[in-house]
């Protein structure tokens, strides 16, 4: 199966006709071709013929695959295709022609329901050794084997440098030239396919990096007058010229999850999305890509630090959205476990008059707890008010992720932090509640390598960075003796390396127990939870404090099951005796440090066990 989506911008060949080349350049005098018989040879220019809405274009007849090209603009800068398919030398060098037509798909695969997700977000750089496509593509078989069903990838939109986590990517549709070529991006989801494995792909749609991105120059119009966004200035989605700046979002999502046939795209930070027109660019981006899509499960996932819950929907709706990364349950849970409340934290430990086992509880019942209420200067929400129970099968439940981890001095995980006790279980609630769950990187075997930021940033770029994580978190990098501690160089290549989890310790004793119970819960999950996905109830959800450390929850579904878990994370047993309705005639559905001969009536300590019967009330 041939498969290639055809849009305005970039370069598009033509099978027997050459290679058009388009490029939206409004602000540009003088737009030329540059073709290169090879890299670093001299280019020849072809001029190029301009309409009315600042559009140039040139056909070449004897273009094809594999030709390097830059634009250049009013006869003095040399700047690569916003839309380059692939630049392989590097953002600033040459794009090159990819004919998408040359790749063979494997016919009948359309994807799996959004219940059956279980997500796994990974790095392409770290997940192995090479850190290519190929390598991690060779690997894919690991994660089947533990119950794995979803690959989410963080941003592969080509960006400066050998290594970064891909937030600030400058050619969209370029696949990050150090992973692999597009058709190696292209056997990774092939092969992941064939495994059963859907494949997810982060997107940053809010900004364009600091370094390599050209549009200022002739195409100023991308960028809003009115807004910014914390990373730089913010995207026009409704100002003037806005209209070609939606659509160049809007195709690049419908070329991921067409051309590349991605399952799912989860949409970076949209609360940096400012867009005031009739319709949200939000909305139409899910249209089009439904339609676009039509015989397919493509899933649409949100970053909203505002949550927005009107954005989803428990169907594949158009204009909607199928899932959003919950937030509020990662921050509830991390406080719990590490009493920390610096930052975006502050709002989770009593800051609000609300104890953080309490908020923990009601996000497991209820899903989000607020709602459309910004973060002011040191983490403190503005007039927060409570979200409304939501579907929460709508929802994107973790433990860990890059963000939480990584935007940290050292890039500590919750093993480190909460220690091995806690950490299991901080990793079993987000798999075995009815919300979609996410392991993060190496996540699966409880490693407790550092996750830490790394940008290979270079010349004054680099000093800012580096100047500005001192800033940040200078002032709490202390040892024990209060003694500074020296901060990991964020630009450095030994501080991605150390960020990449270690193979020992998968395969270690601990290792292999942590993979074993992952694998355990993943079981229990498509057994028990993933038939009753669509029959879960809304609001119907009950929680219990039973101790200081200790819930009892229930989730409620219209078949009259009831999932039922009890939860210690204390370092001491609980005497305990919920009230009120139950599952009764109960099968066990999983069990962690709980022994089945334990006492009626005593939790053990860190422990939980899951249940699932009929309900009576008591």
């Amino acid at each position: 199966m041939k498969v290639a989506q055809d849009m305005p911008f970039g370069a598009a060949t033509r099978p027997g006709d050459g290679t058009s080349f388009r490029l939206w350049g409004p602000a540009a005098r003088r737009a030329e071709l540059a073709l290169y018989p090879a890299l670093g040879d001299q280019p020849r220019l072809l001029p190029a013929s301009r309409d009315a809405h600042g559009w140039w274009s040139c056909d070449v007849p004897e273009a094809g695959a594999g030709q390097l090209y830059h634009w250049r603009i009013d006869g003095e800068l040399m700047v690569p295709d916003p839309a380059s398919r692939h630049n392989p030398h590097g953002v600033h060098a040459p794009s090159c022609v990819v004919d998408p037509l040359a790749f063979d798909w494997d016919d009948g695969w359309a994807g799996r329901p959004w219940g059956d997700v279980v997500l796994y977000e990974l790095h392409v750089g770290a997940f192995t050794h090479e850190g290519t496509f190929a390598a991690a593509a060779a690997r894919l078989q690991e994660l089947a084997e533990v119950g794995i069903t979803a690959v989410e990838l963080m941003p592969l939109a080509d960006f400066p440098g050998r290594f970064g986590w891909g937030y600030d990517g400058v050619l969209p549709f370029a696949p990050h030239a150090a992973y692999g070529t597009p058709d190696d991006l292209k056997h990774f989801v092939q092969q992941a396919h064939r495994l059963g494995l859907m494949v997810f792909l982060d997107v940053v749609y809010n900004h364009f990096g600091p370094e390599g991105n050209y549009l200022h120059r002739y195409a100023p119009q991308f960028f809003s007058a009115t807004r910014s966004s914390p990373w730089g200035a913010a995207i026009n989605f409704d100002g003037e010229g806005s209209r070609w700046v939606r659509e160049f979002f809007i195709q690049n999502a419908i070329y991921w999850t067409q051309e590349y046939r991605f399952d799912g795209l989860r949409l970076d930070a949209v609360h940096a999305i400012g867009d005031d027109s009739a319709t949200h660019v939000l909305e139409e981006l899910s249209r089009r890509v439904r339609e676009a899509t039509a015989g397919r499960h493509v899933h649409l996932v949100l970053e909203n630090e505002n949550n927005h819950h009107e954005r989803l929907s428990t169907t594949p709706e158009p204009g909607r959205y199928d899932g959003q990364w919950n937030d509020d349950f990662h921050h509830a849970l991390h406080v719990a476990l590490t009493g920390e409340t610096r930052g975006y934290y502050h709002d989770y430990g009593n800051a609000l008059g609300e104890d953080p086992f309490d908020l923990l509880a009601r996000c497991l019942t209820h899903g989000m707890l607020f709602e459309d209420s910004p973060r002011k200067p040191g983490g403190a929400r503005a007039a927060p008010r409570p979200t409304p129970a939501i579907p929460l099968s709508v929802l994107v439940n973790f433990a860990h992720n890059h963000d939480q981890v990584g935007n940290r001095a050292f890039g500590e995980r919750l093993a480190v932090l909460a220690g091995p006790d806690a950490a299991p279980l901080a990793t079993l609630l987000a798999l075995l509640t009815p919300a979609v769950p996410m392991l993060f990187l190496g996540e699966e075997f409880g490693s407790t390598q550092p996750w830490l930021y790394f940008a290979d940033w270079q010349g004054d770029l680099k000093k800012a960075v580096q100047e500005g994580r001192k800033r940040e978190f200078g002032h709490i990098a202390q040892g024990p003796d209060g003694q500074p501690l020296e901060l990991p160089d964020p630009c450095s290549a030994a501080t991605f390396e150390a960020s990449r989890p270690a193979a020992a310790e998968r395969a270690s004793p601990q290792g292999q127990r942590w993979l074993a119970m992952v694998q355990a819960a993943l079981a229990a999950r498509r057994r028990w939870l993933v038939p009753r996905h669509d029959q879960l109830l809304t609001g119907q959800h009950t929680a219990q404090r039973i101790d200081d450390r200790a819930l009892s929850i229930e989730w409620r579904y219209a078949d009259g099951q009831v999932l039922a878990l009890d939860l210690n994370l204390g370092a001491a047993p609980v005497q305990a005796s919920p009230q009120g309705s139950g599952p009764v005639e109960t099968q066990d559905v999983f069990r962690h440090r709980w022994p089945q001969d334990t006492p009626a009536g005593l939790w053990p300590a860190w422990a939980a066990r899951w249940r699932i019967g009929p309900e009576i009330t008591l």
